[in-house]
């Protein structure tokens, strides 16, 4: 791109998933994201996705043939009692992720579960004990945080080169107003857990908690929420976040961090592997990373964070420092707050 210097500096890059030890994974849940799962692990690290469950023999049996896995099981309880599985993948609903993580860890079973995390914070809180208790790892499956340009990207913000951050954004919105569960209450439906999750997860991995929250949103005639903005306030600095997420039309899905010294822009979809550009108040912008124009970013990314779960497993920690506990609770309180402003209440809570 003429406009932009030729090279970036020298920035961190992820640890190669490839040289992370091979786990035996089972995924809980035959949908979409656990398909992409099952394509994208096994082919892009050493990761062996060996076993598969749905609540219904038939999909789990074409969901194991068409990715070529082993093992199909049409119950959960008898994925998790596999005892050749070393980590399930939580893959279900939303509504799901709280049972299904408890069912995995009460049989011996380390578990990667989808964001967002659990409903509410309460039950994240309950996973998360349950684990400390038992000794097991547990993580929630923010797969944007292990991405190689957020890796450069908080690497760059740490470093000083922005100056003081004043402002953070990021949008998501798709068109998903015919998926059904989004649709449905009893499945924690909503834009919210499904898409504001990202740009909360995204202002929360620079910014840490807020002190303040504040949202608008629009519900549907069920109950659930359609489209937001929230924006935070943070006690030890003077930044603002703004986070908006709908489900009704597909945004630019951009992200921005503005210093006093220089700007970061994200390029679309934020929460993929893509590039960003800096631009300082004097010099030249460079991107990174250096693509050709037009040079598309290669695709894949859920493989950094079964690397991670993997390296994490071998060394015999709990939790892992990209994504901890802490800041999965952070973030779900931060929705539980929006939810409430909003009039949100998912039947059982």
């Amino acid at each position: 791109m003429s406009h932009l210097a030729a090279t970036p500096p020298s920035l961190p890059a992820p640890a190669d998933p490839l040289e992370a030890p091979p786990l035996r994974w089972g995924i809980l849940g035959a949908g979409g994201i656990a398909g992409r799962f099952a394509r994208e692990v096994p082919s892009r690290s050493r990761q062996q996705i060996v076993a598969v469950a749905s609540r219904d023999q038939q999909r789990a049996d074409a969901f194991a043939a068409t990715h070529g896995i082993g093992r199909a099981y049409g119950s959960y309880e008898s994925l998790v009692g596999d005892p050749y599985l070393d980590v399930i993948y939580v893959a279900t609903p939303h509504s799901f992720h709280h049972r299904h993580a408890l069912l995995a860890l009460a049989a011996g079973k380390h578990v990667l579960v989808e964001k967002a995390f659990t409903r509410n914070v309460a039950e994240a809180r309950e996973v998360f004990d349950t684990a400390r208790e038992r000794g097991l790892f547990a993580m929630e499956a923010m797969w944007t945080r292990f991405l190689p340009h957020m890796v450069a990207l908080r690497a760059v913000v740490e470093s000083g080169a922005l100056g003081e951050i004043l402002a953070v954004g990021a949008d998501h919105g798709q068109r998903l107003d015919t998926v059904e569960r989004l649709l449905a209450p009893d499945l924690a439906g909503g834009a919210l857990l499904d898409l504001g999750v990202y740009p909360l997860s995204f202002a929360h991995s620079l910014l840490g908690a807020p002190a303040t929250v504040h949202a608008a949103g629009s519900l549907t005639d069920v109950g659930v929420d359609s489209h937001e903005a929230v924006t935070l306030t943070y006690e030890s600095s003077r930044a603002i976040a703004v986070s908006t997420s709908n489900m009704w039309a597909r945004s630019a899905t951009t992200a921005s961090v503005v210093g006093t010294d220089a700007r970061i822009d994200v390029a679309g979809p934020f929460f993929q592997p893509t590039t960003f550009v800096l631009s300082p108040i004097h010099g030249e912008p460079w991107q990174w990373p250096p693509t050709a124009e037009g040079q598309a970013v290669d695709p894949g990314g859920f493989e950094y964070q079964a690397a991670e779960v993997a390296r994490a497993v071998s060394e015999g920690r709990q939790e892992s420092a990209t994504m901890p506990w802490q800041a999965t609770l952070e973030v779900m309180a931060t929705m539980d707050e929006v939810r409430r402003q909003l009039g949100v209440v998912y039947p059982g809570e």
